[in-house]
This record gives C-alpha cells, sequence and structure tokens, in this order.
C-alpha cells in the first residue's frame, strides 16, 4: 500500500506525511438499513489520525469506507447486510431518460421556464410573452378580441400549466419518499395532470362544475407500491407500511390525500384551491368567469402576491415565491472546514426531511472533520487544480446555499460521501444531479489529472431496496469482497439476487448460504458484541449510513440523496 500505512503512534512530524492509525478491532451495532433487532451489523473499525490520499484510495479498493476520522469495513460474511463498494468509470456513463428529466428540469428552473409559482403579470398581459404563466396556481387573463390568436395562447397557457403542476405533484412524491412515507427502493411513476373538458364536468357530480384539472397519479403510485410491498417481509422498512392499517396503506384515496395536503400547504392562493376525491386529485377554480367561445371557466387574472411564506420568514428565499426569470446556479469547491451557512442548512435538512435534530459537535465529526492529508497542486498532470483531499462542493442559486455535496477527491477517483440540501428545493432532485454534476466533473478534470477516472458512490447494499438505487448510474462496477476484483454490476446482479453475500470474482463456487449458515456466521463472540469503539473524549463514534434524496442523496447517507430516503443519518457503532 502505497505511504507506509501504519497503525502505531508517531511523531507529530511524520503524521504530516504517513498515515497513522489506531485498530478499534471488530464492533457490531443496530443496522440502520434492515433495521433488525439487535446488533447486526459487523464490520472492522480504524480510527485515523492522518490518512494520505494514496492509502486512502487504497483502502476503498478494499472495501473501507470513512465517516470523519473514523474508517469501518464490513466483515461481509457475517453483518445482516452485506455492503459493496460500487463504482463506474465517468468516461463511460450513459445517463438515463430520468437522469436526463432531472438535468433538463434544472435547466428550465434556471432559464425560468419552470417554477413553483407564476410570476407576477403586469397591468397588461397581452403586450409581452413574459407574462404568461410558468406555474401551476395562477392562470390566464380574459380572452381578447383577437380569438384566434388569444384561443392559441390559451392553449399554450394551458399545456404549460398542466406541465408544471405534474413537476409540483412529483416534487411533493419526492419529499414524501425522503420522508420514507413512500417507499424510496422503487422508481415511481410521474405525474400527468389532465384538463377536464366542459362536457365531463357537466357528467360529474354537483359542485365540479369549477373542476379544472385532475391527476390520477395515486392510482398509480398505488399499483407500484404494492407489489413491493407484497414482497418485503421487513415490517420496519417504510413508515407507510408502520403506520397505516393493511386495508388503506396501498389505497389511492391515503396517497392522493397526502399529496392535496402537501400542495395546498404550498400553493395558498386565492384563485385555486386543491382536493382530493376518492383517489383524483382535482385543481378547482375559486372563481368562474365564462368565456365568449365555450363556456369554459378560467380563474380571473391574478392578483398580486398568491403564495404566503410559512411562519420561516422571508419570502424572497423560497422558490416558491420566486418571480419567473433566469437565475444563475454557481458551484463551489472548498477545503473541508466549519461553516456556520452549512450547518444552518444540514441542521434544518435534518429536522425537516429526517425528523432528526442535531448538534454542531456531531456535525463536525461526520461531515467537516477528515484525516486525509492534504496535496496541493503542483503544476503537472499528477494531481488536479483544486488538488486532492476533502472538499465540500456548494450549490448556490442566485446566492442562496441549497445543497452542499461532501467529497473527497483522490488519485484515482471522486468519492461520494454525503449530500444535504435545502427541503424548499425538493422538487429539483438535488441528490440526482449533485451526483450528474460530480460525474461531469472528473470527466472534465481528466485532462489536468489522466489517473482521475473514476466516481465511488459509496456503498450497494442489493439486500436493502432503498440503496439500490445507486445502481442507475451505468455502467458500474462491484468490489468483490475476497479478491477485491471489480465485477460489471450485470454480471453481479443474478447472483445477488440468489444470496446477499457471493465472492463476485468466482460465481461458480458460490456455497448455498442457509439460515444455519447464517445463524452460525453471525455468532460472533460476546466481547465482540458488546464492544463499541470510543474516541478520546469518551463518546462512541459515529459510522456513516447511506439514505436517498428522494430517492436518495448518494452517500447520503447519502445520502442521500442524497438522498435518497431511507435509514438515518449517522448510527452508533
Amino acid at each position: 500500500m502505497a505511504g507506509g500505512l501504519r497503525n502505531e503512534a508517531s511523531s507529530s512530524s511524520d503524521s504530516r506525511t504517513q498515515s497513522v492509525m489506531v485498530d478499534y478491532g471488530r464492533s457490531r451495532s443496530p443496522c440502520g438499513y434492515c433495521r433488525s433487532p439487535g446488533c447486526t451489523s459487523i464490520s472492522r473499525d480504524l480510527r485515523a489520525q492522518s490518512l494520505t490520499v494514496h492509502d486512502y484510495q487504497d483502502l476503498l479498493d478494499q472495501g473501507w469506507r470513512r465517516s470523519g476520522c473514523f474508517l469501518y469495513k464490513p466483515e461481509m460474511e457475517r453483518t445482516c447486510c452485506p455492503s459493496y463498494t460500487i463504482r463506474l468509470k465517468a468516461s463511460d456513463f450513459v445517463p438515463s431518460k430520468e437522469q436526463h428529466r432531472v438535468y433538463k428540469q434544472m435547466q428550465r428552473f434556471l432559464d425560468g421556464a419552470f417554477d413553483v409559482k407564476k410570476a407576477n403579470v403586469s397591468e397588461h398581459p397581452t403586450t409581452s410573452s413574459e407574462s404568461r404563466s410558468s406555474v401551476h396556481h395562477e392562470f390566464s387573463s380574459p380572452m381578447s378580441k383577437d380569438s384566434s390568436s388569444t384561443c392559441s395562447e390559451e392553449k399554450n397557457e394551458v399545456e404549460k400549466v398542466l406541465c408544471d403542476l405534474s413537476d409540483q405533484i412529483d416534487g411533493a412524491v419526492c419529499m414524501f419518499t425522503s420522508k420514507e412515507e413512500f417507499p424510496s427502493g422503487i422508481q415511481l411513476p410521474k405525474a400527468s395532470v389532465k384538463k377536464v373538458s366542459p362536457g365531463k364536468r357537466k357528467s360529474l357530480a354537483s359542485g365540479s362544475e369549477d373542476l379544472l384539472y385532475s391527476s390520477n397519479i395515486a392510482f398509480q403510485i398505488a399499483a407500484s407500491i404494492k407489489p413491493a410491498q407484497l414482497g418485503d417481509k421487513n415490517p420496519h422498512q417504510s413508515k407507510l407500511s408502520r403506520d397505516c392499517t393493511e386495508e388503506d396503506d396501498l389505497s389511492p384515496k391515503v396517497i392522493a390525500e397526502k399529496l392535496a395536503t402537501s400542495l395546498a400547504q404550498t400553493l395558498k392562493c386565492s384563485d385555486i384551491s386543491i382536493r382530493s376525491c376518492n383517489g383524483h386529485i382535482n385543481f378547482y377554480s375559486s372563481t368562474k368567469q365564462v368565456s365568449s367561445s365555450e363556456g369554459a371557466q378560467n380563474a380571473p387574472a391574478p392578483k398580486k402576491s398568491g403564495i404566503k411564506r410559512g411562519s420561516e420568514g422571508n419570502c424572497l428565499n423560497n422558490p416558491q415565491c420566486s418571480q419567473l426569470k433566469s437565475r444563475r446556479l454557481e458551484l463551489r469547491l472548498k477545503r473541508s472546514s466549519f461553516d456556520q451557512e452549512e450547518y444552518d442548512l444540514y441542521r434544518r435538512y435534518q429536522l425537516i426531511v429526517h425528523n432528526d435534530i442535531v448538534t454542531k459537535s456531531s456535525y463536525r465529526r461526520f461531515l467537516v472533520d477528515t484525516p486525509l492529508l492534504p496535496v496541493a497542486f503542483f503544476g503537472d498532470d499528477t494531481v488536479p487544480p483544486c488538488g486532492f483531499g476533502s472538499f465540500h462542493q456548494q450549490y448556490l442559486i442566485d446566492g442562496q446555499l441549497v445543497a452542499v455535496g461532501v467529497i473527497d477527491i483522490l488519485p484515482k477517483c471522486v468519492s461520494s460521501k454525503y449530500l444535504f440540501w435545502d427541503p424548499d428545493f425538493a422538487f429539483l432532485s438535488l441528490g440526482k444531479y449533485s451526483a450528474l454534476q460530480e460525474i461531469g466533473w472528473v470527466k472534465e478534470n481528466q485532462v489536468h489529472c489522466p489517473s482521475l477516472q473514476y466516481y465511488y458512490l459509496g456503498y450497494y447494499i442489493h439486500s436493502c431496496n432503498k440503496m439500490r438505487y445507486k445502481a442507475a448510474y451505468r455502467p458500474s462496477e462491484l468490489l468483490c469482497p475476497l479478491r477485491y476484483q471489480w465485477v460489471p454490476f450485470d454480471i453481479a446482479k443474478p447472483l445477488l439476487d440468489i444470496s446477499p453475500y457471493v465472492v463476485l470474482s468466482d460465481p461458480s463456487s458460490q456455497p448455498q448460504v442457509t439460515e444455519d449458515v447464517l445463524e452460525r456466521l453471525l455468532d460472533v463472540d460476546q466481547q465482540d458484541a458488546n464492544y463499541f469503539p470510543m474516541d478520546e473524549d469518551g463518546e462512541m463514534v459515529e459510522s456513516e449510513l447511506e439514505s436517498s434524496d428522494e430517492e436518495p442523496s448518494l452517500e447520503t447517507t447519502s445520502e442521500l440523496e442524497n438522498s435518497d430516503e431511507e435509514p438515518s443519518l449517522e448510527t452508533t457503532s
């Protein structure tokens, strides 16, 4: 291993150039993935005082990960949820249709073509194309004298509103997924909102005369969730299955009510009301206005500000209150250090997305502290311009911090560790977007550092549906836990479908893992079972769990996204 890895104390001068770490041996802890009773997550642990980037690259390629200055490696034959290091070669990356959608949605948001609120309309809306709606709940002004031109504009306006309403529902679905109220280990369908024709309104029950739009997305989500839950033998993996009765947890009615309630809180506007009805999400006009052409009902011209900010205050910092305009996305890469603005965002993310209260000291240990020794740019092709080490990648929109990716830049890869983001921007799928940006960053910097070729996504856990999303970044490879050879995911997947632990590089010699064998593997010494690594202050060391952002952000606990949602972000081991 490069750099002379040692596990003994050394002088302070040596620690500046060499890896120095303490071996904590084996530890057992509760598993945040399968949430099985007892301490079934088993790993080998190290605490690093200093660690060269070359040594950490070698450790990654042998199945280790870091959380702050704490390093851990699952004991794959013993642990309840075997975790395989996953990576992809950036130059070979082929984005999926969904990943293209995430990128395009961000571009629309930045260009001003997508917003969660329609821009304020001027007193003469027909004088400028910029006055046309981009969002969900405020609609076109009365028809002009030129009926043909106005009809064409109205048609375009309606199509835009339908598209943006669909995006808003997708954002709500994403929020519930990140909170684990919807399962995150499956691909949920995208919303489609349809215009309700005047003839259809007349055929509906009384009170539907002001119904404008409707979506049946709740039925599609329920149909997607049901097979996954029927095949899920663990009752602890989903809040939806935990909190609802068996009769109604898969019900389109329950899902529609959740989504409608969330949308009603987000889109507080006097010109529209949102209600669920027998599994449908319906959008009603609060005020009627009869058109001269077909008797269609249009909402009146919007008033000054239709959306109200909650008790958190300033409307200007909320994307749902932004006027239609182009925006500026800025990415800032900085060395890992404590930043109050980042901590405030992390605390808010944990509270809203994970319903967890964090402390400044736990944030420092988990996401700021690092044993990696920084390497500066030499001016040659061995180091990228930013250097090697631990970094925070900040995402700012018009100067507002909306996400932070915690990454390690190493000689052969960018290793994604964690992502946290502003819950107000959940509709942008920042966990997926940040992964695409980090993959792109690797591609761009190969020019400066040819050895930098890979993107490491953390651990892939096939036995946990919530962690399977990482395989969506293709073509990926999994690390064989025995021979440390990289195996294409498409070859590894059929083997993992049979057994959670597989020697991937030698599939022909795989034994059948029975319950008796598994029980024997988990029967470790009582001393190991009661052992937990402690830091210098006598506090239990925190290990990293991954979560999804709407998925998840990548090592969101990461990710989480990110990430992700999912298991808790940090667990005591």
